[in-house]
């Protein structure tokens, strides 16, 4: 009974190598994303003497609303992959620049991103507020508010587990 619990702890353990195939895909999506980024670019970078002021801000907040969800999407891959898969070997591999992102204050940076990214399309869509309705304006607006306060809780949440963690050691 004894091997067939350590087969199975096995089989369990080993199964976290499957999680790769995801973040070699993300990695290829942020290599299709890079090329969207690219084309972007240059349709700012060609207009760049047509666009009046205000589609100019739109234009450039477009790609950084593209950069922040590229960031995303790599704070997913390395994170996942240092938690949930393997170490990187630190004397070959620089990603100190991420710091130790346990799962929780991973949950964290992803709602901090994804509120910074809703902030930017809730903008983009208020310096053009005159081309939607006010029952659209208000349920985006709704819908960003939902992602602040998700995002607080988490930050909340986190915190009690921090100090619950503090007492027990």
């Amino acid at each position: 009974m004894k091997s067939l619990e350590l087969l199975v702890e096995r089989i369990i353990l080993s199964s976290r190598w499957i999680l790769v195939v995801f973040y070699l895909g993300l990695a290829a999506a942020l290599a299709v994303y890079a090329v969207s980024f690219g084309y972007k670019f240059l349709k700012v970078a060609a207009g760049i003497f047509d666009y009046d002021e205000a589609d100019m801000i739109l234009a450039i907040l477009g790609l950084i609303d593209a950069a922040l969800v590229a960031s995303l999407i790599v704070m997913v891959m390395i994170s996942g992959y240092e938690n949930f898969v393997s170490r990187f070997d630190e004397a070959d591999n620089e990603v100190s620049f991420l710091g130790k992102l346990d799962s929780g204050s991973l949950k964290i940076k992803v709602a901090s991103s994804i509120v910074a990214i809703s902030s930017i399309h809730l903008l983009q869509i208020f310096l053009n507020a005159t081309q939607y309705e006010n029952g659209k304006l208000m349920w985006l607006t709704i819908m960003h508010l939902a992602f602040v306060v998700s995002a607080l809780l988490l930050g909340y949440l986190e915190r009690i587990m921090a100090k619950a963690k503090s007492k027990d050691a």
